[in-house]
């Protein structure tokens, strides 16, 4: 490093006197003496300005602090003088008084025509044009270029390579217009040869690399860009070290030293850790202390997730102080601090915690900027803003906008920053967004273990005109289904908090290779939502069908077919409301790690039509993160519909459960059917299907977009109508299989953010199933969006 550093002066030195060749006999070669004066003093009658060839003369005047008629000494001549060095427009600058003139002399700093950069190759040119700071057309100034050749040796550095030289050089243009020229020497990257623990006891040295973000230098691991010697890692790294111990209860902890030793043949650092573990700590006494007189500090003591006894948890500290300013933002107090006060005690390896809950000083929003977003209209974010400019600031009403946003599905990423407003007591907050394609090119296959390929595409765009509006304009074609759909939703209805949308659709399901017939349907429906909390919202909708199934005469007559099938056939119209309910505590709706949600659905057909039934659906899930990729999740589902007015449940109302809604068996794959020759799936009206899923980190960089889970489906359906099972002759046909026994199956699924598209494989291995059951070992599917 101390040879580096000579390096540089060398470079500086040799750059100093080309700039001083290049700008004349006048230039000094140091800043403090590149400017001169002539200690005179007298009446100015006239200024005069020499030297200038760019500059009018009369911008030269703007700047001098001195008017004819004004009485000059050397102290007004030297605040002229450092006036003019200010500007950064000139190289040098004479002033003197000759008679009654005031004689101005400049030489001027050239113009950068072009800044070009040589020799680079590990860092390309666009990093290193955001790094500088000198930019075409801009004033030309030794100090300027120094500043960027030492922010350009720093980015080098900070990716290992500090053997990195830079070499400024200038090349003369007409009319006093420079090319400056960086002279790349990248050197060597340094490596991380090895990484060494001392003083740790209770975690391997093993254990301790997996937590630090530098890692050591192999020849296999040419896709990371942590094996490099960088001192900013290093740092950060004593701060995860020091997390990871005081998250498991090594209250003491401290790094004692991080030292980096260069190898004799300068190939590599060796880093070495020097800890002290110390003893393990429980929590002991957990209180809450307010000044707030509507806030009591014994009941804010019970929404704290701690309790004495347990192990010490940085985490659990910023968990409890996370609740207390939720809870005083929810009881009506915006602005709020609350500080942990530590008292450990080293006989009883406890450490009592007091909270301290203050008022903190009032800030109010000064002002919202929304950035980022091309194509996404400004108020389609701002509405879902809960805080406004000229509003109290409130962290918990932050943190709810930032959801509110990502819950839209519009963009890649979104962080809510606070800066310095134009007062003490005013906060901006600048909403930077990422956007993503909100279009959606569908295709999805399916391959069975019976070779059936099922093939299917559809258009829709979530952020119509970005507006927010949904709009589909969907054709669906495949060996399923043929469905051709229109849909519009606006999610401010009537500048509302009501969303209100239409759909129009005639489709085709042809479940032949399944259950034997197919259906054909043609109608349309309306709904409305809205919020009722801020965890919970409701939908009402109308909707009215007409259904058409049909089976092959011949079949019927032939009795390849289940009688069943034959008796649903015809033409029949749907006519029904319902409504939705849903609760949604999850801590990101894109990708949660914390939360559960809820949701409940119900259906009532016979508000007119020739089809009676109430049919109910719930989805459930809790989602418990480990760590960032270790992420454990339990969802459920259950269905139930029931005729009523003496009617049956129609077959094509019924649930069909299988391909991605049961990994493990084919579509309409579980539930009732017919084990005659015909094998026809027959329609569940009860489904119940728990998942249980782990993501598991796939060790591959987090730019090839590759993520696993482990997953387990474990569920039944059935349930027909005694009707259904019964043959002509009134009795149960043996053929008909309606057992709701447990199926069950586990296997892993592998998401790819692949170029043309996300892509999902599923692998599956059946645990339980019934016998008529049809199964498949491998699924796949992927979509294709675009703006």
């Amino acid at each position: 490093m101390i040879g580096h550093m000579n390096r540089f002066r060398a470079q500086s030195a040799a750059f100093a006197t080309g700039v001083a060749l290049l700008l004349g006999s006048t230039a000094l070669t140091a800043p403090q003496q590149a400017f001169a004066q002539a200690a005179q003093t007298g009446l100015v009658q006239r200024i005069v300005v020499q030297g200038n060839e760019r500059i009018e003369q009369g911008t030269v005047l703007s700047y001098l602090p001195i008017q004819p008629g004004d009485t000059v000494d050397s102290q007004r001549l030297d605040l002229a003088l450092k006036t003019l060095a200010r500007t950064d427009l000139f190289a040098d600058v004479k002033i003197e008084m000759q008679g009654g003139d005031l004689v101005v002399r400049v030489v001027e700093n050239p113009i950068i025509n072009q800044v070009v950069f040589e020799g680079n190759s590990s860092l390309k040119e666009d990093k290193l044009k955001d790094e500088v700071q000198i930019r075409p057309r801009g004033i030309f100034t030794r100090a300027k270029v120094q500043a960027d050749v030492q922010r350009i040796i720093e980015l080098y550095r900070r990716s290992g390579r500090i053997s990195a030289t830079v070499t400024p050089k200038v090349v003369e243009l007409p009319q006093k217009r420079v090319d400056l020229v960086f002279e790349i020497s990248e050197g060597p990257k340094s490596g991380v040869l090895g990484i060494n623990f001392l003083g740790n006891a209770e975690f391997s040295d093993n254990d301790l690399r997996d937590v630090i973000v530098t890692k050591e230098s192999h020849w296999y691991k040419f896709l990371t860009s942590n094996d490099n010697y960088d001192p900013d890692r290093i740092e950060y790294d004593r701060e995860q070290l020091r997390k990871f111990y005081r998250n498991r209860g090594y209250f003491d902890f401290r790094v004692i030293s991080s030292v980096a030793e260069l190898a004799p043949d300068k190939n590599g650092f060796a880093v070495t850790y020097t800890l002290d573990e110390g003893p393990k700590y429980k929590f002991g006494k957990v209180t809450v202390e307010t000044e707030l007189k509507k806030l009591d500090g014994n009941l804010l003591a019970q929404i704290l997730p701690i309790r004495a006894g347990q192990l010490y948890e940085d985490e659990k500290i910023e968990q409890a102080t996370d609740a207390l300013t939720f809870a005083a933002g929810a009881a009506g107090f915006a602005f709020v601090d609350v500080r942990p006060r530590y008292v450990p005690n080293r006989e009883t390896k406890t450490v009592d915690v007091v909270f301290q809950v203050r008022e903190g000083p009032r800030v109010y929003v000064d002002r919202i900027d929304i950035v980022g977003n091309t194509r996404t209209l400004d108020y389609v974010l701002r509405r879902e803003l809960e805080v406004a400019e000229g509003d109290a600031y409130n962290r918990v009403l932050v943190d709810r906008s930032k959801n509110n946003i990502r819950r839209l599905g519009f963009f890649k990423e979104v962080e809510i920053d606070d800066t310095q407003g134009s007062a003490p007591d005013r906060t901006s907050l600048r909403v930077k967004v990422e956007e993503q394609p909100t279009g959606e090119l569908s295709f999805s296959a399916g391959y069975s273990s019976v070779d059936k390929l099922v093939l299917d595409v559809g258009i829709t765009e979530r952020n119509f005109r970005g507006r927010g509006q949904n709009f589909r304009a969907r054709a669906s074609v495949g060996s399923l289904r043929q469905q051709v759909d229109f849909g519009f939703s606006e999610p401010r209805f009537l500048g509302r908090n009501l969303v209100a949308g239409v759909n129009l659709y005639t489709f085709r399901y042809d479940l032949s290779d399944y259950a034997a017939y197919d259906t054909k349907s043609v109608g349309g429906d309306i709904r409305f939502g809205f919020p009722l909390t801020n965890d919970a919202s409701m939908s009402l909708r109308y909707t009215v069908r007409q259904d058409d199934v049909s089976v092959a005469d011949s079949l019927c007559t032939s009795g390849s077919v289940s009688q069943i099938l034959c008796l649903q056939r015809g033409a029949y119209i749907t006519s029904m409301i319902g409504y939705g309910l849903r609760i949604d505590k999850r801590n990101d709706p894109i990708n949660p790690t914390r939360g559960w949600f809820a949701d409940l659905n119900q259906d009532l057909a016979g508000i007119g039509g020739d089809v009676k039934y109430l049919k109910t659906e719930a989805d459930a899930g809790w989602y418990w993160g480990f760590t960032k990729d270790l992420v454990f999740s339990a969802t459920g589902s259950f269905g139930y519909i029931q005729g009523w007015g003496g009617d049956n449940v129609r077959i094509n109302d019924r649930f069909y459960r299988g391909g991605t809604s049961f990994r493990g068996f084919e579509i309409a794959g579980i539930g009732p059917r017919d084990v005659s020759s015909t094998n026809n799936s027959l329609g569940a009206k009860l489904y119940a299907i728990s998942t249980f899923e782990l993501t598991i980190p796939t060790f591959l960089p987090e730019q090839y977009g590759i993520k696993a889970a482990l997953f387990s489906d474990v569920g039944t359906a059935g349930l027909l109508d005694d009707e259904d099972r019964q043959s002509s002759a009134g009795v149960f046909d043996p053929n008909i299989k309606d057992n709701l026994g447990l199926r069950a199956t586990a296997g892993i699924s592998i998401d790819w953010k692949s170029p043309m598209g996300p892509i999902r494989f599923d692998i599956s291995r059946i645990l339980a199933k019934e016998s008529y059951d049809r199964t498949e070992t491998f699924r796949f599917s992927t979509s294709t969006r675009f703006q």
